[in-house]
């Protein structure tokens, strides 16, 4: 409901540290978004390009996120009585960095808390062709196909690497389907975090955990080619792709026009959307030697443009480790730490790990800028984690392998949860979330550590108006004010 805050100062006898409420105005990219997204949006107008409505609520709800004049809770702390100002946040799924951290954390806690059991997680990277990573933007439905696909082909590896058939064995996944690279572009490939085995029935009607090996570079180029070859017949089945001479796949004229079309194709292929440079190379900088390829891209099954890596596990005693993980599948597209200006007024983003040819940052023009965050805006209602096998929610597993213990078999309060179903699917405050993944206590009084509640909510823009005027006046007649704060009448005579 509100946005994450950072931490100022640290709770006496607790560890953990104070609120402070998030500043997105004060942001390089809000100033960035505020000054530029107009003019973008202008410009495109000229060309007779309008940005669909979500990608424009986007934009607009983004520049509301976290200020006080769009309507903000009042909390109270039950001791001392102060009061403190929360602001609401946009809940956008694009690119805002404040939301993409709660929902980061939120995430995470979901996943280790009530969907992954106590065993060994893997991490399975697949990335996709410039041409299918285009195709998969503009047509989200066909992701969803072609990610079934894929869980296909792991799980049933799982499976017979396990010693078992498709009907005595099973296993699970939950797969984000992330869609940026770390260079601000375009790039949807998918971080499936499965089970590092299978689930095997017993007579009593429990299940038993079979471990499986991690996969070998052979073992992940053959899946590999296996995927592109499936992944390539669906498409052409729905007139999607076409087989070329050389026995390669080219995408088709089918994809539907769509204004975004061309802003999602430049993000795709790095190159700049609008302005005068347009078409070109986006400009980088390269300030470290190339280097050689390590061990862990050695390790990926290639073939064809598709790359499959699985060389990160969390074994089942490292929780901490598969939060860590779960965080970093979720995380926000943009990173406000990574961002600065030029001497000349463009955009430098440094990207996390270098490129092989040695780039350390890349370089953005303000309009091409905005067409960046552009792209990265999912379509509405494409659910971007998705869950299988065991997970699967309709999937009578569910309740025997989850630590929530929710799904079909939930009516039979298996080891004794006499929990309903509200309570246990109860999800964790905000305030839960900022103690577990930033240490920050929301809950406490910066004051006298008493506890803080919310006593209303502030949505009418009169009221708001009135309530940030007397703030600020009062908080004027503080700073120039010289005289001594009143207090109270003395208690007795001066005399006696």
């Amino acid at each position: 409901m509100s946005t994450v805050g950072t931490a100022r100062n640290a709770c006496a006898g607790s560890g953990a540290f104070l609120y402070q409420r998030h500043r997105p105005e004060k942001t390089l990219l809000y100033q960035l978004v505020l000054k530029h997204y107009p003019v973008f949006r202008q410009q495109l107008a000229e060309e007779g390009k309008i940005l669909p409505d979500y990608v424009q609520r986007e934009f607009e709800d983004y520049l509301k996120c976290g200020r006080l004049e769009h309507g903000f809770l009042r909390v109270q702390c039950e001791n001392c009585y102060k009061e403190r100002l929360v602001a609401f946040s946009c809940k956008r799924r694009g690119f805002c960095p404040s939301c993409g951290a709660r929902r980061m954390a939120e995430s995470s806690a979901l996943l280790v808390d009530e969907i992954f059991p106590h065993q060994s997680v893997r991490q399975w990277v697949l990335s996709f062709p410039f041409q299918l990573r285009f195709l998969f933007a503009s047509r989200p439905l066909i992701t969803g196909q072609v990610l079934g696909i894929v869980y296909r082909v792991i799980s049933m590896h799982l499976v017979k690497k396990a010693g078992y058939s498709k009907k005595t064995a099973r296993t699970g996944s939950v797969t984000l389907i992330q869609r940026f690279g770390s260079a601000l572009n375009l790039n949807i490939h998918f971080h499936m975090l499965f089970l590092d085995g299978v689930y095997v029935d017993r007579l009593d009607g429990s299940v038993r955990f079979r471990w499986v090996s991690a996969p070998t570079t052979q073992e992940l180029t053959q899946l590999t080619q296996t995927i592109a070859r499936r992944v390539g017949r669906y498409l052409e089945r729905q007139g999607l792709l076409k087989r070329d001479a050389e026995n390669s796949y080219l995408t088709t004229d089918a994809v539907s026009e769509d204004p975004m079309n061309q802003l999602l194709g430049h993000s795709v292929t790095y190159r700049i959307a609008v302005g005068p440079q347009a078409g070109r190379k986006v400009f980088t900088l390269q300030t470290l030697p190339a280097c050689e390829p390590d061990e862990y891209t050695d390790s990926a099954g290639k073939v064809f443009g598709f790359s499959l890596h699985a060389g990160v596990a969390a074994r089942s005693d490292e929780r901490k480790k598969l939060e860590r993980l779960c965080r970093y599948i979720s995380r926000p597209a943009v990173s406000e730490r990574r961002l600065s200006l030029t001497s000349n007024g463009n955009i430098r983003y440094h990207l996390k790990t270098p490129y092989r040819d040695g780039t350390t940052h890349v370089i953005f023009e303000p309009l091409d800028f905005m067409a960046r965050l552009a792209a990265l805006i999912p379509r509405p209602r494409a659910n971007l984690t998705r869950f299988h096998g065991v997970f699967a929610p309709n999937s009578k597993y569910r309740a025997l392998v989850t630590p929530a213990k929710r799904g079909k078999s939930t009516k039979r309060r298996i080891n004794g949860d006499d929990r309903s179903p509200v309570e246990q699917h109860a999800a964790m405050t905000w305030a839960q979330r900022l103690k577990r993944v930033f240490n920050i206590d929301i809950s406490i009084c910066e004051e006298c550590g008493g506890a803080v509640k919310v006593i209303a909510s502030i949505e009418d823009p009169a009221v708001i108006k009135q309530i940030l005027a007397h703030l600020e006046r009062k908080a004027e007649s503080k700073e120039f004010n010289l005289l001594p704060e009143s207090r109270a009448p003395p208690q007795g005579s001066l005399f006696g």
